[in-house]
């Protein structure tokens, strides 16, 4: 992403609730979901991601990357939790790349893809890391990974996220605003660094073989403030906080956490660092 795109993107002003799960999603699509475009273009290119693909994106959000796929010639499923997240995907996919192969989706977990027989399974979001002991944690990662290996063809590939280290991603010290709200909440609000071998680690719990791994630069760069507190709420990983606190106290908190990565026309910019991990069924 460069300055000059984010610059151009103002989004309307948000409001001081952020509990509309609508908005939230929306933020995602329109602030949030493309600054995952560098990892989703590393992974593509390596994968040779394109005619003869047959991938399916766990976590799809609004689909931002399957429409990329799509775009190299893959055939392309995608399931998510997030009912608009999946209805703003819906939209976006509606009229397909190839008239001939529409884009299947489902609204859960890897159990709700219509096919099986993937060549490519990707989850591009940061998964949770396994020091974390929580139900929603690393144990039902790896199990989510289980099943999503089950669709996958022998030999298949199944794509792992997590986040750089901590002195790489300027976001963690928002991230940790979070998790300090959160506490004294459950283990799913709080955060942590990703360690080196958190991902193996994952994938090995999910009976896969880790065959290469990177890192990717993903700088997260926002028009200004608003932008920023918006499309950072939009992960979910500030969730457990407004629980915890109140959805003002929270907005306030990470925009005070954001004043030194905003720059001087009022855009912010945090350099970040992700890393990836191939694992082959």
């Amino acid at each position: 992403m460069t300055s000059t795109l984010v610059r151009r993107h103002r989004p309307h002003p948000s409001t001081p609730s952020t509990a509309d799960p609508h908005a939230r999603a929306r933020d995602w699509a329109e602030i949030q979901e493309r600054m995952l475009v560098p990892l989703y273009e590393a992974v593509y290119g390596r994968l040779d991601v394109g005619a003869g693909t047959r991938l399916l994106g766990l976590g799809c959000g609004a689909g931002l990357a399957l429409l990329m796929a799509a775009g190299r010639g893959a055939s392309v499923c995608g399931v998510d939790t997030d009912e608009g997240r999946l209805a703003l995907a819906r939209e976006r996919l509606g009229d397909p790349v190839r008239p001939a192969d529409p884009v299947r989706l489902g609204l859960g977990g890897p159990e709700s893809a219509p096919v099986s027989g993937f060549t490519v399974v990707t989850a591009f979001e940061p998964l949770p890391a396994p020091a974390t002991g929580s139900p929603g944690g690393p144990a039902a990662a790896a199990s989510t990974l289980t099943a999503a290996a089950a669709l996958a063809e022998r030999g298949g590939a199944v794509v792992l996220a997590g986040w750089g280290p901590p002195e790489r991603c300027a976001t963690s010290s928002v991230l940790r605003v979070g998790a300090r709200l959160a506490d004294p909440m459950c283990a799913p609000g709080r955060w942590r660094p990703s360690g080196r071998d958190d991902l193996e680690t994952l994938a090995e719990r999910a009976g896969l073989r880790p065959d290469g791994s990177g890192r990717v630069a993903c700088p997260f760069g926002y028009a200004d403030l608003d932008s920023a507190v918006r499309g950072l709420l939009s992960t979910g990983l500030f969730d457990a906080a407004e629980r915890a606190t109140d959805p003002t106290q929270v907005r306030k908190e990470i925009a005070e956490a954001l004043h030194p990565y905003q720059r001087a026309d009022g855009t912010v910019w945090m350099p970040n660092v992700l890393r990836y991990l191939i694992a082959r069924v």
